[in-house]
């Protein structure tokens, strides 16, 4: 009966390994809640997440580009990439890089820089 004893002391006095010691609960309407879900959804955040920064008077800066947009930009990033170590390998290799080659890299690096600014 002890070990039962000793073993429920135990797992009462453990407390959860959390950041924050703190949990704060409150209520907004179903309005304020639609707009603070946009406001995260924006940024890329959860809810608390999003009330909490907000809380702490952080200022939250809104991305240039959407997570669709981005996703677009890390497909080109990798297709340019792709195509530079191949002109690295063929150069290191003694061969010759063609200027119509190194003129699309660019072209493509420059409609990269178009969508991020």
């Amino acid at each position: 009966m002890s070990e039962q004893h000793n073993m429920a002391s135990y797992l009462s006095d453990k407390q959860p390994n959390r950041k924050e010691s703190r949990q704060i609960n409150f209520r907004v309407s179903e309005q304020d809640y639609l707009k603070l879900s946009q406001s995260a959804k924006t940024l890329n955040m959860s809810v608390p997440a999003f009330v909490k920064k907000k809380a702490q008077g952080a200022r939250i800066i809104v991305p240039k580009i959407g997570a669709k947009d981005a996703q677009e930009i890390t497909r080109q990033l990798a297709k340019i990439g792709s195509n530079l170590n191949q002109l690295a390998k063929h150069a290191n290799q003694g061969g010759a890089v063609h200027a119509p080659a190194l003129q699309e890299l660019q072209s493509e690096v420059a409609k990269i820089w178009q969508q991020l600014t």
